[in-house]
């Protein structure tokens, strides 16, 4: 019997919410009776967070790869860590988000375990023989996929795919002692944006300001008040990102910024352009403000508003604080 193996996605020695997704994803191959269950691989410096976050999701066996040198992500290190647990699990299937972690290090596990990969899975498809589905031109097309090498590699895009509910039940930890290797890249420093709201990719409500509000200035004037309301992510489009320097680009939302799915979006002064579409369309409820009534994101909004954004987001704000008093 097949065996798959998730990749746990990890920040700080804490876990990532993008993991529960490659979670239901493995699941969701077990239910098809290609695999005997699921194993996890943790690897960091420390991963006893990270055991105490996945015990209960219904691993056979969480692996973990303790090492100083894996501190901080690097790919060679990382990669031989991912091919250590998959040869101890015996796995099949190796399963992982494709974030920026997912898209680095698992193209190099394929590579390493001669596998047939999968980018951006979204699900699988047809009923008998496994085929998998994922998107092409900025979610446009459906490809359908076959992969047709004994071993397979995955990354889940995990807007795609709901966070796993915990089953109950304890895993069985194991250590592995992975040889590293060695890399000629070495860690520098990690610039991290310091904030007290939501992580964007993670946050279950998003506030995003396009063109719309103006100006730089406007921008923060007007999403600032109403993401605080919320206790929201901010996002933004990619012409803001590269027009204003005020607006960091970790904040894009879209094809080539950052993909969510949120339970709430509210596209403020957001045009919907394909390519930010294609990184927000899944969101569960979808609200537009935007003074032109033609504009794409009212094609994928629930809810859509026509009028001057400078106007209505602040009122708006202001009932949301009403309401929440």
């Amino acid at each position: 019997m097949s065996k798959i193996l998730v990749v746990a996605e990890q920040s700080g020695g804490q876990l990532k919410k993008s993991t529960l997704s490659a979670i239901t994803f493995a699941r969701q191959l077990g239910e098809r009776g290609v695999a005997g269950g699921f194993d996890i691989v943790a690897i960091g410096a420390s991963t006893a967070a990270i055991v105490d976050g996945l015990q209960g999701y219904g691993a056979a066996t969480i692996y973990t790869v303790d090492n100083a040198a894996l501190e901080n992500y690097l790919a060679q290190p990382y990669k031989a860590a991912i091919v250590a647990a998959a040869q101890k699990s015996g796995a099949d299937f190796v399963v992982g988000p494709a974030g920026t972690f997912g898209k680095d290090v698992l193209p190099r596990v394929a590579a390493a375990l001669s596998a047939g990969m999968v980018s951006d899975c979204t699900g699988l498809a047809g009923s008998g023989e496994i085929l998998y589905r994922r998107p092409m031109f900025a979610g446009n097309i459906l490809a359908t996929v076959r992969v047709t090498t004994p071993k397979v590699v995955v990354s889940v895009r995990t807007s795609e795919i709901d966070a796993a509910e915990k089953a109950g039940g304890a895993s069985k930890v194991e250590a592995i002692a992975a040889d590293l290797g060695t890399t000629s890249a070495r860690f520098v420093k990690y610039e991290l944006t310091e904030s007290d709201r939501p992580e964007l990719t993670e946050a279950d409500v998003v506030v995003s300001g396009g063109r719309g509000t103006k100006s730089p200035e406007k921008f923060w004037e007007l999403l600032t008040p109403l993401a605080d309301s919320l206790n929201a992510a901010i996002g933004a489009t990619r012409a803001v990102v590269d027009e204003w320097k005020e607006v960091p680009n970790d904040m894009q939302v879209g094809q080539t910024g950052k993909v969510v799915a949120p339970r709430l979006y509210i596209a403020v002064g957001v045009s919907g352009a394909i390519q930010h579409l294609a990184g927000m369309k899944n969101s569960k409820t979808i609200v537009a403000i935007n003074t032109d009534a033609d504009a794409p994101i009212f094609s994928v909004a629930d809810y859509g508003l026509v009028g001057d954004a400078a106007k209505i987001v602040p009122e708006l704000t202001q009932k949301i604080k009403a309401a929440r008093a």
